[in-house]
């Protein structure tokens, strides 16, 4: 796995001036998406970002648990077992029109921005503002999949609540987290982790999985309106459902 590299001198200076502006705009307005109730109260933690810790934090990555397969002796496979059904991929194997379908979906500036993509969070806020609620989210790629990550390593529900609760410490701890990330991996090594660990519904963790379950093909496979209809379950993975495999596989 190839990191980015690292820089000395003024540019090293100058990114890291860019990454904590970007980070104390976000952390701002990322409490106004999350906590649009509070409307004035969100923006009001501008002065408390000057108190808090912007620079990137180091994301524990644990590897996920894959199904475990029970071969015979003549290699066959006879039986498998697993919590979450998942099958990580490179992303050579992922179809071309699976990453568009995703990025457009998700994160159509995913390539363009770093850690957080402040014209797309300023566009959520105000229409989350207008709307009186959230009708809109504000997160890149990069910090879905640092959410996923936090979910998937917590090991008491109270973990997962804190993992998943509607508040600026937590998108400040998600940013920060995100910013190392965007250090340390390429663009399309996060995208491949993202693919790998998003949840697509009826116990699919991951587009191969996702791409097994609901249309019998791998991922590398995958139609255009295939590809679109998983993208589109990433955001409403709950909406999913093993008895819903059929009438997918229709459209």
């Amino acid at each position: 796995m190839s990191g980015r590299g690292e820089s000395t001198g003024p540019r090293a200076l100058a990114k890291a001036v860019r990454l904590a502006a970007a980070g104390a705009a976000a952390g701002v307005l990322a409490a106004g998406i999350a906590l649009p109730a509070v409307g004035g109260a969100g923006l009001g933690l501008v002065a408390a970002t000057e108190q808090v810790d912007l620079r990137p934090a180091e994301l524990k990555e644990p590897p996920p648990a894959e199904v475990s397969r029970v071969l015979d002796a003549d290699g066959e496979e006879i039986a498998r077992f697993y919590e979450e059904y998942r099958e990580a991929v490179k992303l050579d194997q992922i179809a071309d029109v699976m990453k568009t379908a995703i990025i457009s979906i998700e994160d159509f500036r995913f390539y363009e921005h770093g850690a957080i993509d402040i014209e797309g969070t300023i566009r959520a806020l105000a229409k989350n503002l207008n709307a009186g609620g959230v009708s809109q989210g504000g997160s890149t790629i990069t910090q879905q999949y640092v959410k996923q990550v936090l979910l998937n390593s917590a090991v008491t529900e109270e973990e997962r609540a804190k993992a998943m609760a509607p508040t600026y410490a937590r998108k400040l701890k998600e940013l920060r987290h995100a910013m190392w990330v965007e250090e340390k991996y390429t663009k399309d090594e996060i995208l491949e982790k993202y693919l790998n660990i998003a949840y697509f519904g009826a116990g699919a963790y991951g587009v191969e999985a996702a791409a097994k379950r609901f249309f019998g093909v791998s991922a590398s496979e995958l139609t255009l309106t295939q590809a679109a209809t998983l993208a589109g379950a990433v955001q409403e993975p709950n909406a999913t459902d093993p008895n819903r495999g059929r009438k997918f596989r229709e459209r």
